[in-house]
């Protein structure tokens, strides 16, 4: 199993709920939390770009209406 290298969001403070983003090559980008690091989220930038955008826009919001 090939080793990846894990940078911190910028965002995440110093305790536990930390993002953390690895770039192994330019068309995949994996995303993992620092409470589950053996649970690993891998998706595309266009995607992870797209979601993004959609976030900020607010078009997610609903998501978490319950």
């Amino acid at each position: 199993m090939r080793t990846h290298q894990w940078r911190k969001s910028s965002f995440s403070g110093e305790g536990n709920a930390c993002l953390y983003v690895s770039a192994p090559d330019n068309a995949t980008i994996r995303l993992r939390e620092s409470d589950e690091p053996d649970t690993i989220l891998t998706t595309t930038p266009n995607a992870l770009s797209a979601l993004i955008r959609s976030a900020k826009a607010g078009r997610l919001d609903h998501l978490g209406e319950g």
